[in-house]
């Protein structure tokens, strides 16, 4: 996906390798991302080497794909599919999207939108047929995409998570990418 918007051209690919500055354009999103409150789990930034570590780690996962987002060639935010593992036949139709965030400077461009559009349609080729995700509740304008693009909320976790010493509840939602789960 690619295009031009008010303040730059955004495109969305998947990333299967780090090339050129893409480590440390993801690192240095990642941790703007954070330091606005969006760091996917992730109060204060880690150290760098921490962040690069992370992000190296999620290309090796087996079941893990990496989609992100550019704004004028520069990453600027990501989001993760995850595929049950092997041993989940049960739940072999199903993906999370997970880890999905936009650097503060490239909001409001249908960056987010982009990425969370590619996920589906990486989840659709693996053959999965429904995404489930899980944000926090000050995620406001993370939840109003999501209803944006389908995703029915199914419950409300009190005690989600804890930031700055107060508990936030935590929301779960689920999009089904076809009619019906396919028979395994």
């Amino acid at each position: 996906m690619s295009g031009t918007r008010a303040g730059g051209n955004i495109s969305v690919d998947r990333l299967t390798k780090f090339s050129g500055t893409d480590l440390d354009d993801l690192c240095e999103a990642t941790e703007s991302a954070i330091a606005e409150g969006g760091g996917f789990g992730w109060l204060k930034p880690p150290p760098r080497q921490v962040l690069e570590n992370y992000w190296k780690g999620v290309l090796l996962v087996p079941e893990r794909r990496l989609v992100v987002g550019r704004l004028d060639g520069i990453v600027a935010g990501s989001a993760q599919l995850s595929r049950a593992p092997r041993n989940n036949e049960a739940q072999a139709f199903a993906g999370t999207l997970t880890g999905a965030f936009v650097a503060p400077w490239a909001r409001g461009r249908g960056l987010g939108r982009g990425i969370v559009r590619a996920v589906e349609a990486l989840a659709r080729e693996f053959g999965l047929a429904v995404l489930n995700l899980d944000l926090r509740d000050t995620q406001r304008a993370a939840i109003g995409l999501y209803e944006s693009l389908g995703y029915r909320r199914w419950g409300t976790h009190p005690v989600y998570a804890q930031v700055d010493g107060r508990i936030i509840p935590g929301h779960y939602y689920y999009k089904l990418l076809e009619e019906e789960p396919a028979a395994p």
